[in-house]
């Protein structure tokens, strides 16, 4: 594998960052899903206009996971209103770490976590918090390898369903 660069991403990247989402998403979450369930989360989170209005938001982040050409994951943190719950000026949400499945156990999520960490500690930020659905058990262990903690639950609706999310943080400080 070559080596994995990040790189912080703008509105120009609107296409790379939309089909990383459908991609990355759907991979990992599809067969735990019914069809219509993932349509609809993903026409609404995934959209031109949605997509280009979170990459344009003064508190959102993305960075994209390049091998050479290839883009192979991506990151999104929010700060401030951004947040999708909490919205405490002292915390940066991770909203998103998707890696492409070809690339699952070859760092990248690491990589993105640790531009996560970073953007924390340069935005000032006390701790760092993300939801994670209570059945993506590679992720939950992957966060708690990182030193995050429950802390909550709460409920993430895709399609009709609703699921629950363990919301998990971790101290900066």
């Amino acid at each position: 594998m070559s080596s994995i660069i990040i790189s912080k991403s703008g509105e120009k990247d609107l296409e790379i960052v939309q089909n990383l989402g459908i991609q990355t998403f759907t991979e990992t979450f599809a067969e735990d899903n019914t069809e219509e369930s993932m349509k609809k989360y993903l026409d609404e989170s995934f959209n031109t206009e949605k997509i280009k209005s979170e990459l344009n938001s003064p508190d959102s982040l993305f960075y994209i996971a390049w091998e050479e050409d290839n883009p192979v994951g991506y990151l999104k943190v929010n700060s401030g209103k951004a947040q999708t719950e909490l919205q405490d000026g002292n915390s940066l949400e991770i909203e998103r770490i998707y890696v492409k499945k070809s690339h699952h156990g070859k760092k990248v999520g690491q990589l993105l976590y640790l531009q996560a960490l970073e953007t924390a500690q340069q935005l000032g930020k006390s701790y760092l918090w993300l939801g994670v659905w209570e059945k993506n058990l590679r992720a939950i262990s992957f966060y708690k390898k990182n030193g995050f903690v429950e802390f909550d639950q709460h409920i993430f609706r895709l399609g009709e369903e609703e699921q629950t999310d363990l919301m998990m943080k971790k101290n900066l400080d």
